[in-house]
């Protein structure tokens, strides 16, 4: 028996961004989009963990934000990102799913948000350890994001070590806060999952986002739970899975359209062998590795 695939390929946003992605196929209707946190990328063990964990229940799609990895352009730290979400669920649409969720963690839950309540297309949202408001630097390890975004030597650093390209133009206009997105989203479906040891944005922020919500909404306030992908366990990724599968299975509310997406044709023969979907768990002997993916890549580099 054939093994489905892992389709790596590059997709062009609707500003003209190249974005590295990346394709897990599933079995039935449903496919979940993972976007990760700032600096991350999906070759970072946590956002691969992740997603094979999904893997087990749905199609997953997962890719690099602008600045991050592989992908082009240089990050905006939540604002324009809403542009590579969209490629790839266009992306997600045709392949022929027929229901999309979006989750995101951190910088990528304020991008899953936003899209949710700007732009539409979603069947069902994640917010995973998200931010309710800008400019939020009531923690250290906050304090420390503004220094890497804020000035010259901090996005050296952050671009250095981290290998993150941070736009040095920062927002000429204020993006629509989180919150503020939140409260469009409605009638699509949102789960709003935050721990209560969070580090780097404590609970209120989580709950700003509910109140703002409209149901249908959801949220979890998780004990001792740290920040985003590194505190997510196998254990809570399940839970969410099943959340989405069963919201978007009662959800009624039409998709919007999205853009068309535009793939780049040398780079769609990137695709190696995969386990059957939904086989052994991502921990497992035969879960591959990003390294692994990324090797049998003709754009990988030597």
């Amino acid at each position: 028996m054939t093994k489905p695939v892992v389709t790596a390929t590059t997709l062009v946003t609707e500003d003209g961004v190249p974005i590295d992605a990346i394709y897990l196929p599933g079995t039935g209707d449903l496919a979940i989009v993972v976007a990760h946190g700032f600096t991350l990328s999906w070759q970072r063990p946590n956002v691969w963990r992740i997603a094979n964990r999904f893997n087990r229940m749905a199609g997953v799609l997962t890719f690099d934000f602008r600045g991050h990895g592989r992908s082009g352009g240089l990050s905006t730290m939540g604002d324009r990102e809403i542009k590579d979400l969209d490629v790839v669920v266009a992306w997600a649409r045709q392949l022929g799913y027929q229901r999309v969720a979006a989750v995101g963690f951190s910088m990528g839950a304020s991008v899953v948000v936003r899209h949710a309540g700007l732009v539409g297309g979603l069947d069902a949202v994640v917010s995973v350890s998200g931010p309710g408001r800008w400019y939020y630097r009531g923690t250290e390890p906050m304090r420390w994001v503004h220094r890497a975004v804020e000035h010259r030597l901090g996005r050296f650093v952050t671009r250095r070590w981290l290998k993150t390209r941070i736009t040095p133009e920062g927002w000429k206009l204020v993006p629509v806060p989180p919150a503020e997105a939140a409260a469009q989203i409605s009638p699509v479906p949102l789960l709003i999952v935050h721990g209560d040891k969070d580090h780097y944005f404590p609970p209120e922020h989580a709950r700003q986002l509910y109140m703002a919500a409209s149901e249908p909404k959801e949220l979890w306030l998780q004990p001792g739970m740290g920040h985003a992908e590194s505190a997510c366990s196998q254990d809570l990724v399940d839970r969410i899975g099943r959340w989405v599968d069963q919201a978007t299975a009662q959800a009624t509310a039409p998709v919007q359209a999205t853009a068309p997406v535009q793939a780049t044709a040398p780079v769609q023969a990137r695709s190696v062998n995969a386990r059957p979907a939904g086989h052994a768990a991502p921990d497992d002997a035969d879960a591959q590795s990003p390294e692994e993916v990324q090797a049998r890549s003709p754009n990988a580099a030597a």
